[in-house]
């Protein structure tokens, strides 16, 4: 056993080469589930609607089902293609707030302080400006 590990208790917290894996792989892991998901969705959208003549002389908004989270997973549920589009860009989103997440959680386990707090209000910040702010 090193001196580094003995100072930071080897077995009870993680290293910054564990924490760097992990993190690095869960950013792998969102990217491709994000993909495959949307690929999927694309698939079947255009399988539904890829013959269907397109008018791009209206603008035509996004229905409300496919605006909030729980619309989006209970159309995906109902394998409705544009929602399971909708999942895949949402999967991505939410990759880099899990990273943060996770990396709060990694800072706490290394009991580093200044790096739980600065994490702590980068995470605030993200789920604030995601849930759409004030009013």
């Amino acid at each position: 056993m090193t001196t580094g590990e003995r100072s930071r208790g080897a077995g009870s917290r993680w290293s910054d080469e564990q924490v760097d894996q992990f993190l690095g792989t869960l950013l792998r892991a969102g990217v491709l589930v994000a993909a495959a998901v949307a690929s999927v969705g694309g698939a079947l959208y255009l399988v539904q609607y890829g013959l269907r003549p397109v008018d791009y002389g209206q603008f035509h908004g996004e229905p409300p089902d496919l605006r909030t989270v729980h619309g989006i997973v209970g159309g995906a549920f109902a394998l409705r293609s544009a929602s399971i589009v909708q999942l895949g860009m949402l999967v991505l989103i939410a990759t880099p707030v899990a990273r943060v997440a996770s990396s709060l959680v990694a800072f706490v386990l290394q009991r580093d302080r200044m790096y739980v707090m600065i994490t702590t209000v980068v995470l605030a910040l993200l789920i604030f400006s995601l849930a759409g702010g004030p009013g």
